[in-house]
């Protein structure tokens, strides 16, 4: 057997944190000296303390910051065929036992044991997000082991993103299996049908991890509602297949808006939506000088936080969000706030929703709190795979 190469904790290094599940092991940590560079990005090693006893598998990128991620607590195990199946299969068994239908999110991360692989499904196709440059070394063989295990028949890879560029990767898009979709694929959901161009669309074509959140916006369904940063239309399609009159779709993308329009018509609500493409703090503004009144107003922006560094603006722009929407509401009507910054915790997150309604004149409880749905499983050890939040608020008068 070739032996594999090595990466070792510095002294000051804490490996208990590794021991207790932590999956990430930063540059700063481990001692970086010329054979640790010379690792080629996407190779497998074993991860020593510095005593040198073996701690770990890992896959090490010295390009990121994240030089190391546990791939398997046995070092001595091999990343194969059937490494793959296995980790696969158990994702699969989970989602399995939650949803009906084979739309979900087939594989969120390290949450799922696949370090950096983001994996949605829509029926037959999956999409692959390999975020991390083992996974991007390996996209086909984790393509035919999707094959082999949930029976897909076509895999398209999305190389793009953020994420992608921290691990030093290019952007690539590729059909790896299969042939790509003629047109955009119906995902049934909450009683709903949404529109995901997997090719095109934004991340891997649709969001699933709001799905419990639309669920409970549809509880609060009547009237007129307003979804801002609507996408392809998740929140107001939700709410419309739960009985409300009419919504409004605010997005910037003419793109998405079209897929939302053809989820209303695919579900015969055309004539019950309206589609705004305009900048979504532009159009509130705009709203609120019309002496626009809705019943539910949802707000789901982009990640205004994606780093620590973006942080304090990322606050700004959340409470400005909260600051324009409630004025929106109707008297006794429900104002939703969402954020997919995983740098803003869910109480600074709170904190400047609550301060953006009181800027605005208005009062309400907080009665919901929502998270991403159970396809998106959080590794308690990593706060990043929590990233989602949903506050939901009753506003008075």
């Amino acid at each position: 057997m070739t032996t594999r190469p090595v990466i070792r904790l510095r002294p000051k290094a804490k490996p208990q944190a590794i021991r207790h599940g932590f999956p990430w092991v930063f540059a700063d940590e481990v001692v970086t000296d010329r054979r640790t560079r010379a690792i080629a990005p996407g190779s497998f090693a074993v991860l020593e303390d510095a005593e040198r006893r073996p701690m770990a598998l890992v896959t090490v990128n010295p390009a990121s910051k994240i030089i190391g991620r546990v791939m398997d607590p046995a070092p001595e195990a091999q990343i194969d065929s059937d490494w793959l199946k296995a980790r696969l299969l158990r994702a699969l068994s989970h989602r399995e036992r939650l949803y009906d239908l084979p739309f979900y999110r087939l594989v969120h991360a390290e949450a799922d044991g696949l370090p950096g692989v983001i994996i949605d499904r829509f029926g037959d196709t999956a999409v692959i997000q390999p975020n991390a440059a083992w996974s991007d070394l390996m996209a086909a063989e984790i393509a035919a082991a999707l094959k082999d295990v949930a029976g897909v028949s076509t895999v398209i890879l999305n190389g793009q993103g953020r994420a992608r560029s921290l691990e030093g990767l290019d952007e690539r898009m590729a059909v790896i299996l299969g042939e790509p979709p003629a047109a955009p694929l119906q995902v049934p959901m909450n009683g709903a049908i949404y529109m995901a161009d997997v090719m095109s669309g934004q991340k891997t074509g649709l969001f699933y991890d709001q799905r419990p959140n639309h669920a409970f916006a549809q509880r609060l369904a009547s009237g007129r509602v307003l979804d801002v940063f609507s996408h392809v239309g998740g929140f107001g399609l939700a709410m419309l297949g739960a009985g409300a009159d009419h919504a409004t779709l605010v997005d910037g993308s003419e793109p998405a808006l079209a897929l939302a329009r053809q989820g209303a018509e695919a579900m015969g609500l055309s004539d019950r939506v309206e589609t705004r493409q305009e900048d979504a703090f532009a159009a509130m503004e705009a709203l609120a000088a019309e002496a626009a009144r809705f019943d539910v107003v949802i707000c789901d922006p982009p990640a205004f936080a994606p780093s620590k560094p973006a942080l304090e603006a990322g606050l700004r722009a959340y409470e400005r969000v909260a600051k324009l929407a409630a004025p929106l509401v109707a008297p006794g009507g429900y104002l939703g706030l969402c954020s997919c910054s995983h740098a803003a915790d869910l109480t600074s997150f709170r904190n400047v929703s609550a301060r953006g309604i009181g800027r605005a004149g208005r009062r309400g409880q907080l009665i919901h709190t929502g998270q991403a749905g159970p396809d998106h499983p959080t590794l308690p050890q990593l706060a990043e795979t929590g990233y989602l939040k949903a506050l939901f608020f009753r506003l008075d008068g």
